[in-house]
């Protein structure tokens, strides 16, 4: 099966890109677990609760792996908690760390944050989305897996990220 995560800073359209990718290759697409979690939590997020979020992603992955077959796609990965790990709070679980090396991903699509800030209670960075999306790009390189920037607004974006999909699939 090849995993494929799209990734980038917040409210760069990764959950639609995920959604719209899953719809037009006829499979699914892992939803981003921090969301769920932190939507449920009646409390605000400390440190130990981003390494049980990158356990949360891991089992939701690792749940439809066994019932799929062909392609995964997967809103956020491992990357993203540790950036925002970094971001937050100074440092990163090891455990974090470890999870991120053992559990490479196929290829990677990287969000610019070229489209408007939405709003939302979860998101916390709407004035440096340039300088995480930097830090991600810095991330992907120096883990050294394929990847593919992705921009442009509505269809174009998707249409973008379609191409950039191929590209990987058929090489």
């Amino acid at each position: 099966m090849k995993k494929i995560v799209i990734t980038g800073p917040e409210s760069s359209g990764k959950t639609t890109l995920a959604r719209q990718l899953a719809q037009h290759l006829k499979t699914q697409a892992v939803e981003e677990y921090a969301r769920e979690y932190l939507n449920q939590l009646g409390r605000p997020y400390v440190e130990a609760d981003l390494e049980a979020i990158a356990k949360g992603q891991l089992a939701q992955e690792q749940a439809i792996d066994e019932h799929e077959s062909g392609i995964l796609i997967i809103d956020t990965s491992l990357e993203v908690i540790k950036i925002w790990s970094e971001v937050r709070f100074g440092r990163v679980a090891p455990w974090i760390l470890e999870a991120l090396k053992k559990h490479r991903r196929d290829f990677y699509l990287l969000c610019q944050p070229d489209l408007p800030w939405e709003f939302d209670p979860l998101r916390e960075n709407p004035n440096d989305r340039w300088l995480l999306y930097e830090r991600y790009e810095r991330e992907l390189k120096s883990m050294q897996v394929p990847f593919a920037t992705i921009s442009g607004m509505g269809e174009q974006r998707f249409e973008n990220a379609v191409q950039e999909l191929q590209k990987f699939l058929h090489h």
